[in-house]
């Protein structure tokens, strides 16, 4: 039971700290900030300056909506009045200690183990635990696998603030379901899954989110059946994109287009429509190794859950084989061959290049000392060579290649641009399947 003397408080009397501003944690403080005062906090401070410029790198928020909400911010607070909305981003930490609801975004990445890496995680509840005070609420969206938010989390929590768990504050759960450079599925058109560290903190949370949330929420019975739900909705997706993939692999061998059985078998009613590709990004390709973590840590050994992460991880190489044993059969010199890789984000429209898999098919191609030159006109050139440690151009390059592998189906990608790029006597590869089977040399 909540303690007489911290009680929470939410509704009219909230006001939000949204821990991470990336493209999860901005999309949020937004939303919220069109209803109530939001302070956006993130240690970075050039991300901080473009936000408050009303300039959002991701593409997730446009100028117009930043506008909107950090306008209404500065014309209220300028007033000497404690703004009604809007919304703040500060790399201050003065700036959140009035706040009464924490909600943590930060990622939650593996390492190159792949083992979970809670460091984010971490420090987030670290900067919370200097400024929380009693009657506090801390939510936690970041995908992690049932269980971290209060045996990992909480006792940060209390540490760095001295306070105790339950009795001076609170804590829940509501995974983030954000798809980025989804225009259509925004944060406030996805059903949103809320949880609480106690019956009346859960239904205080839930109302919260409910307040801004158009799709509605669903309440879970706990913490560690939010975090549980999460870690396998894109667990899921993975086995059956793995499965799909591994079909494409024997489907090749027999000389028959996996497309076309797809297709043919999509007619059933319940047939799940699923296709073969390259699996990245900061949600598919890394939580499943959340969820096979713990299992291993309770003593079961999670094969299916491991077996799917070891096909996805295998398909930029298979991609780059496929090209090679191509580019043979053709008379194609391999060795110095040249080789242009069209999209390097981990998926269409969208500039986020987190735990890609092209660079999967480029280490691959380099194995085979071919000369990779890559082209993504949505893809940051410097964040993809800090990442990566390799050149990108927003550029279609000039000149023709040996071979050319449409790797991300951005919409710039039309056939003319893939075929003026092409040799007379070169390989073209549709990873995404996105010309005609009839235009190209081979595709997933």
């Amino acid at each position: 039971m909540i303690a007489d003397n911290s009680q929470p408080t939410t509704d009219n009397c909230s006001k939000i700290a949204v821990i991470g501003l990336g493209y999860v944690g901005l999309p949020l403080a937004v939303a919220f900030a069109k209803k109530y005062p939001v302070v956006g906090f993130d240690i970075n401070q050039k991300r901080i300056g473009e936000l408050m410029s009303c300039k959002d790198f991701t593409l997730e928020v446009s100028d117009e909506e930043l506008k909107e909400v950090i306008t209404i911010n500065h014309q209220l607070s300028t007033n000497n009045h404690q703004p009604s909305t809007g919304l703040l981003c500060s790399a201050t930490l003065s700036d959140i200690t009035d706040c009464n609801i924490y909600i943590v975004t930060v990622p939650t990445p593996v390492d190159k183990y792949n083992r979970p890496d809670l460091t984010p995680l971490y420090k987030a509840s670290e900067t919370v635990g200097k400024v929380l005070k009693k009657g506090d609420i801390v939510v936690y969206e970041s995908t992690v696998y049932p269980g971290v938010t209060e045996d990992e989390c909480v006792p940060v929590l209390e540490k760095i603030s001295g306070l105790k768990f339950n009795v001076d504050f609170f804590a829940g759960y509501s995974p983030e379901r954000i798809n980025p450079g989804d225009k259509e599925h925004t944060v406030t058109k996805i059903k949103k899954v809320t949880s609480g560290s106690t019956p009346e903190v859960a239904d205080m949370v839930n109302n919260l989110y409910a307040s801004i949330i158009t799709a509605g929420t669903f309440k879970a019975s706990s913490i560690r059946v939010a975090e549980a739900a999460k870690v396998i909705e894109n667990s899921q997706r993975d086995i059956n994109i793995a499965f799909v993939n591994e079909l494409s692999k024997i489907f090749t061998k027999l000389g028959i287009d996996t497309h076309e059985v797809l297709a043919a078998a999509g007619t059933k009613w319940n047939f799940l429509p699923f296709k073969p590709g390259l699996v990245g990004g900061h949600c598919i390709g890394v939580d499943p190794y959340y969820l096979a973590q713990k299992a291993q840590e309770v003593g079961y050994h999670p094969e299916i859950i491991l077996a799917g992460r070891r096909l996805n991880d295998s398909m930029g190489a298979y991609v780059a084989d496929e090209v090679v044993k191509k580019m043979v059969k053709k008379g194609i010199q391999v060795v110095g061959g040249k080789a242009l890789v069209m999209g390097f984000t981990f998926k269409e429209n969208c500039p986020d290049v987190r735990n890609t898999r092209v660079i999967d098919i480029i280490q691959a191609l380099k194995d085979y000392h071919l000369d990779v030159t890559i082209y993504d006109p949505w893809a940051n050139p410097v964040e993809v060579m800090h990442e990566y440690g390799v050149n990108s151009s927003r550029e279609l390059p000039s000149g023709q290649f040996d071979t050319v592998i449409l790797a991300v189906a951005h919409n710039e990608f039309s056939y003319e641009t893939v075929k003026s790029a092409c040799k007379e006597n070169s390989i073209l590869f549709d990873v995404k399947a996105l010309l005609d089977k009839n235009l190209v040399d081979g595709r997933l």
